[in-house]
C-alpha cells in the first residue's frame, strides 16, 4: 500500500461467468486493486467484488459468498486487514490469502494466527499470484470434502443404534456418538477428554489404566476383536449389561481405539420372560408341568444321594367349575393367584409349588425325614396347614368365597419309581380323597398303616435281639496295591428266628432311630476287638486290620472313647489295628469337638478313615484339620467308574486330594478286574469289593490270605 490512500470503496462486480473462481479483492489502493483484478481476469478467475475497509469486506463477504478473498493486511478504517480475514473466517468459512508489502516477523506472527491459505510479498508476479492461488484453492477444496466427509460419518454414527466412542492409547475420549449419549446418559461435553474408565464399574474402573499401560508395553489386547458381554455405567451410577466390540486403527504411529457398544438389558429382560414363561404358569407364575418334572427328577436324584425322602402333593380345588361357572372366569383366575400365594407360604424354603393347569396344583417337598414314618407325618403336617390355610375365605371381587382341596400324596425315597408313575400315584391318591368326601387328605399307599404295625413289630423284635444277642459279625477282605489281604470290614448281620437274615438296610435306619444303635454299636466293636485278637494268633494274619463303622450318634456319646478304650482293654486287642470309620454326614456338627474327641482316641494307636468319601458335604477347609489316615471311595462312585466321565473324574480327585493330604486312600464295591485294574492305574492304595471277597464269617476268611495274593 502507498501513503496516499484513495477515497473509502466498496462495490460488487456484475454476476460472473458460470464455474468461474469467484474472488473478493481487500485492497485499499486502487492502483494496485485494478493490477490485480487485470491478473485475476487473465488467469480465469472472476472478481466478486473489491472493497478497501475491513468492515466492508466482512459485510461483502456475507452477500457475495465468495470463493476466495485477496485481503491486505493494511486497510483504510478502523479494522486491519488481520482482523477482518478471522471474522470472515469464523463467520463464513472463506479462505482468505494475503497481499501485502508487510514482511516483518511481528506482522506475520499474527497473520499466522488466522491460519491463511497463502501469503503473498508486494512486488508480485503473475505466476507467484497464480501459484499461490491454485495451492490455496486445491487445500480449501481438500479441507472441504474432508469435512463433508466427516460430516457424513458423524451423521452416520449419530443415527447408528449402536453406540460408537473412539478413545485414545491413554484412555481418552475422542468422539461420542449420540447413541452413546442415550445409553450413558451423558453429552459429549461432559465425557470428550475424559478417561474412557468413568463409564465402566468396578473392577474394570479402577483396572482400565492398567490394561492401556499392559497394550502399550506388550502390544497385547484381550479385547481387540473379541466381541464380549460387559458391564457399564451410567451417569446416574447404575451398572447396565453390555456387548462391546473393540477394534484398532493406527495412523502416523498413533492408535486410537473403536468401540461398539450396544444395551443388552433388554435382550436380557427378553430372555428372562422367554423363559418364565417356558417354565412357569402365566397366570399365576408358579412353575409349570416343565419345570415342576425337572425339578421332580432333580430332587429324586438328591434323595436317592441323601436317603432322605420326599413327598409328591397333588391339590384339586373342589368345586371349582361351579365358581367359574356361576362368578366368571375372572373371578376364577383371581381365585386361582390367591390359591397360589398361599400355597407359596405353607411350604418351607427349598419345596416347590407348580400349577399343572385349571385347579390343579403340585406340592413337592424334600428333605424329610429318612425313615418313611416321619416323612408321612412330616408330609401330612404340611397337607393339613394347606387345608388350614385355603379354608379362610377368599375376597374375590366383593365375593366371600370359600374353596376346600383335595389332597393326594406319595411319598418317595431315590429313583425307584419313575417321574410319570410318581404323578399317577399322587393323582390317584387325590382322587381318593375326593372319593372320601373332598376337603381331606389321602396317602397313595392304602397299606400306610399296616405298614406302621410292621415298623412297630420290626422295633420290637430289633430290641428282643438286641437282648438276645441275634447278630453276628460278617467280615469282607480288604487287599493292598498287590492283591495281599491286609485286613478286613466288619459287618452286622441279623439272624432273625423268623425272618431269617435281615438286611442291614432295613434295621440299622431303625437302630439309629430307636437308640438301640447304641448298644448294637458297642457289641460290634467288641466283637470285632475280639477278632483282632484271634488273628493275631495265626502269623498270616498277625497284621490284619479290622474296620469298624461308627454311627453319628455313637460318636456323639460324651462317654465314646471310654467306650473304645473299654473295647480294647476288655479283649487285648493291638490298637494301633483297630480302625473306625466316619461319615461325612457326621461332619457337620462341632468340627472342633470332632477333632478333639479323635485326638483323644488316636493317643491309644487307633486310626481313622472317612468312609463314603464324597457323597457328603465335608468342608474341605477342615477336612485337613481331622486326624485321619484313610479316605474310602464310595461304591457309588466306583461302580460306574469305566462307564460315567463323571465319576471317573471324581475318583481320581479323591485319589489326588487324599494323597496330598498324606492319606492312603481304598476304593469299596469294586466288582470287577476292569475296575481294579483302572483304580490301579490312578495309584489307589487299597481295595475292597466282591472281586476280593463278599463278606463272610470270620471262619470262612482264614483261607483267603493264599487265594488272593498274585
Amino acid at each position: 500500500m502507498s501513503n496516499s490512500a484513495e477515497s473509502p470503496v466498496a462495490y460488487a462486480q456484475p454476476a460472473p461467468k458460470t464455474g468461474a473462481v469467484q474472488i473478493l479483492i481487500v485492497e485499499d489502493e486502487m492502483v494496485v486493486a485494478r493490477d490485480v483484478q487485470l491478473q485475476l481476469e487473465l488467469l480465469g478467475y472472476g472478481v466478486a467484488g473489491h472493497t478497501t475497509r475491513g468492515e466492508d469486506a466482512i459485510t461483502l463477504a456475507g452477500q457475495l459468498r465468495p470463493d476466495m478473498v485477496l485481503m491486505d493486511i493494511q486497510l483504510a478504517g478502523a479494522m486491519d486487514g488481520v482482523s477482518a480475514a478471522r471474522a470472515i473466517r469464523d463467520q463464513f468459512g472463506v479462505p482468505v490469502i494475503f497481499l501485502t508489502a508487510f514482511a516483518a516477523d511481528e506482522i506475520l506472527a499474527r497473520a499466522k494466527m488466522v491460519e491463511p491459505y497463502g501469503y503473498i510479498l508486494k512486488p508480485f508476479s503473475e505466476r507467484e499470484l497464480k501459484t499461490v492461488l491454485e495451492m490455496a484453492l486445491y487445500k480449501h477444496q481438500a479441507e472441504t470434502r474432508l469435512r463433508e466427509s466427516a460430516l457424513h460419518n458423524q451423521t452416520i454414527l449419530d443415527n447408528m443404534v449402536d453406540g460408537v466412542i473412539t478413545i485414545s492409547e491413554l484412555g481418552v475420549i475422542e468422539s461420542f456418538n449420540n447413541a452413546a449419549c442415550r445409553l450413558f446418559g451423558y453429552t459429549p461435553a461432559e465425557v470428550l477428554g475424559c478417561n474412557v474408565a468413568m463409564l465402566m464399574p468396578e473392577p474394570h474402573h479402577g483396572h482400565h489404566d492398567d490394561y492401556l499401560q499392559h497394550y502399550r508395553k506388550t502390544g497385547e489386547s484381550r479385547m481387540l476383536g473379541k466381541p464380549r458381554e460387559v458391564q457399564g455405567r451410567r451417569l446416574d451410577g447404575s451398572v447396565f449389561p453390555m456387548m462391546l466390540s473393540v477394534s484398532g486403527v493406527t495412523r502416523g504411529g498413533q492408535t486410537t481405539f473403536i468401540g461398539l457398544v450396544r444395551d443388552q438389558s433388554e435382550h436380557h429382560s427378553d430372555l428372562e420372560e422367554i423363559r418364565r414363561l417356558a417354565f412357569h404358569d402365566a397366570l399365576t407364575g408358579l412353575p409349570n408341568r416343565r419345570l415342576l418334572m425337572d425339578r421332580l427328577q432333580q430332587a429324586m436324584r438328591t434323595s436317592a444321594r441323601t436317603g432322605l425322602h420326599g413327598a409328591l402333593m397333588f391339590l384339586d380345588l373342589d368345586h371349582f367349575k361351579q365358581l367359574n361357572d356361576t362368578l366368571g372366569h375372572d373371578v376364577g383366575d383371581e381365585l386361582l393367584q390367591q390359591v397360589a400365594s398361599r400355597l407359596r407360604a405353607c411350604v418351607r424354603e427349598g419345596d416347590s409349588v407348580a400349577r399343572l393347569g385349571g385347579d390343579e396344583f403340585v406340592v413337592l417337598l424334600e428333605a424329610l425325614s429318612p425313615h418313611a414314618l416321619e416323612a408321612a407325618t412330616q408330609g401330612e403336617c404340611i397337607a393339613i396347614k394347606i387345608l388350614e390355610t385355603l379354608g379362610h375365605p377368599c375376597q374375590l371381587k366383593n365375593h366371600s368365597y370359600a374353596i376346600t382341596p383335595s389332597v393326594g400324596i406319595v411319598e418317595f425315597l431315590g429313583e425307584h419309581q419313575t417321574l410319570e408313575d410318581l404323578m399317577k400315584m399322587a393323582d390317584v391318591a387325590m382322587y381318593q380323597a375326593k372319593s372320601a368326601g373332598r376337603n381331606t387328605i389321602c396317602f397313595f399307599d392304602p397299606d400306610m398303616q399296616a405298614a406302621a404295625a410292621a415298623h412297630t413289630a420290626l422295633e420290637k423284635d430289633l430290641r428282643k435281639g438286641v437282648a438276645n444277642h441275634e447278630f453276628v459279625l460278617h467280615y469282607q477282605i480288604q487287599v493292598d496295591g498287590d492283591g495281599r489281604p491286609t485286613g478286613a470290614e466288619a459287618l452286622v448281620r441279623w439272624h432273625h428266628m423268623a425272618r431269617g437274615m435281615v438286611s442291614p438296610a432295613h434295621f440299622i435306619p431303625l437302630a439309629e432311630e430307636t437308640g438301640l444303635i447304641l448298644p448294637l454299636g458297642q457289641w460290634v466293636l467288641e466283637t470285632a476287638c475280639a477278632q483282632l485278637v484271634q488273628w493275631a494268633l495265626a502269623p498270616a494274619t498277625a497284621h490284619w486290620t479290622v474296620a469298624v463303622n461308627v454311627s453319628a450318634s455313637q460318636f456323639a456319646q460324651p462317654n465314646f472313647v471310654a467306650n473304645v478304650s473299654t473295647a480294647l482293654e476288655k479283649t487285648g486287642a493291638n490298637p494301633k489295628l483297630l480302625k473306625l470309620e466316619l461319615t461325612e454326614s457326621m461332619l457337620v456338627a462341632d468340627v472342633d469337638a470332632i477333632i478333639v474327641k479323635m485326638n483323644a482316641i488316636m493317643q491309644r494307636g487307633v486310626r481313622f478313615s472317612l468312609d463314603d468319601f464324597g457323597t457328603g458335604y465335608s468342608s474341605l477347609s477342615y477336612l485337613k484339620r481331622l486326624p485321619l489316615s484313610q479316605l474310602k471311595i464310595d461304591q457309588s462312585f466306583v461302580r460306574d467308574v469305566l462307564t460315567d466321565p463323571s465319576d471317573a473324574v471324581i475318583a481320581r480327585t479323591i485319589l489326588a486330594l487324599g494323597h496330598s493330604l498324606g492319606l492312603k486312600v481304598i476304593a469299596e464295591g469294586v466288582e470287577t478286574a476292569e475296575q481294579h485294574q483302572f483304580l490301579a492305574d490312578l495309584g489307589c492304595d487299597a481295595f475292597q469289593g466282591y472281586l476280593f471277597g463278599r463278606p463272610v464269617a470270620a471262619e470262612n476268611l482264614l483261607g483267603f490270605e493264599g487265594e488272593i495274593c498274585r
